[in-house]
Formats: structure tokens, C-alpha cells, sequence
């Protein structure tokens, strides 16, 4: 299920992504990768969510292809065609939510994703509503965006009880 979502990603952003621009994007492409390995330093003694592989290796290869390929090209297509008006904006919005809610969905039926300390699908559907905004925000206002996002980091670590030992 891992490798389709990842093999899917690649073709849609392949088809879809604006390669010719990519530079534009590797700030955001990064800060989304960034912010997954901070999730797996944070909590790896108090997971929230974890993955469950597949055809991949063991799990944190299955973070790897998440943290390094699925995300960051994601965030390249998300962002290489992010409309300019708020109407076409809230729409698109709702579209990538589906995507990641229906994803998560499918993953959560096979037994590939499961939930720990409180977390749950709605938990990442919550996140997702908070997610795509930050990474137009990162886009846009980079060093403003790392600043809120320290904020909502320890916010998260508090809320779902994570030590910070």
C-alpha cells in the first residue's frame, strides 16, 4: 500500500508537477521532510501514528520513502498548482484533504497506519486542515512560518502528552 501511494505520487507529479520550476518549491519540499523526521526524533518513544510495511523493508524504511519521495513531491504539486483566488483556494483545499483523508482511509482498512496516545484519524484530518495552509504560509513567509511552527510543534507535544526527556 506504501509503494502504491509512493508510485502514485511520482506519476502525479510527473504529470502534473511544474518540474521546470522546482527550485521554487525545495524550501517547502524540505520543510516537509524536515517536519517529518522531527515527528520520528520527537516521538519515538511516544509515537502517535505509525506506519506499517508492506513491501518495503521494515518501518523506517517506510518513513524514509514517506519523509523523502511521497511528501516532499507532494508538496511540489500541491504547491506548483495552488490556484491564485480564495474561492478556487478553499476548493483546492478541500480536494488535497480528501486525497490524505481517503489515503489515510485505505491505509488504516489494511493495517499499514495505526494510531497510538490519543491520536487518531481524526487527529490527522485535524492536522491535514492545519498542514496545507503552513505549506502556502512556508511558500510565501518562510522564516514566519518556522516561528509558528515551533508553536504548534510543542502545542501537539503537550496536548498529546509527548516527554520532552
Amino acid at each position: 500500500m506504501h509503494v502504491a501511494i509512493c508510485l502514485f505520487t511520482i506519476f502525479s507529479t510527473w504529470r502534473w508537477g511544474d518540474w521546470q520550476n522546482w527550485r521554487k518549491y525545495h524550501a517547502t519540499m524540505f520543510y516537509i521532510a524536515a517536519g517529518g523526521l522531527l515527528y520520528e526524533y520527537l516521538t519515538k518513544d511516544h509515537t502517535l501514528w505509525s506506519f506499517h510495511p508492506d513491501f518495503l523493508y521494515n518501518q523506517q524504511m517506510t518513513v524514509i520513502v514517506y519523509t523523502f519521495v511521497t511528501m516532499p513531491l507532494s508538496v511540489l504539486l500541491f504547491l506548483s498548482r495552488f490556484p491564485q483566488t480564495l474561492k478556487k483556494q478553499l476548493i483546492y483545499l478541500t480536494k488535497w484533504l480528501l486525497i490524505y483523508t481517503i489515503a489515510e482511509i485505505i491505509l488504516q482498512y489494511f493495517g499499514r497506519i495505526s494510531y497510538q496516545n490519543g491520536w487518531s484519524l481524526f487527529h490527522s484530518f485535524l492536522f491535514d486542515i492545519m498542514m496545507f495552509p503552513m505549506l502556502v504560509f512556508h511558500h510565501k513567509r518562510p522564516l514566519l512560518a518556522y516561528l509558528v511552527s515551533i508553536v504548534i510543534v510543542v502545542l501537539l507535544m503537550h496536548w498529546f502528552e509527548v516527554p520532552m526527556s
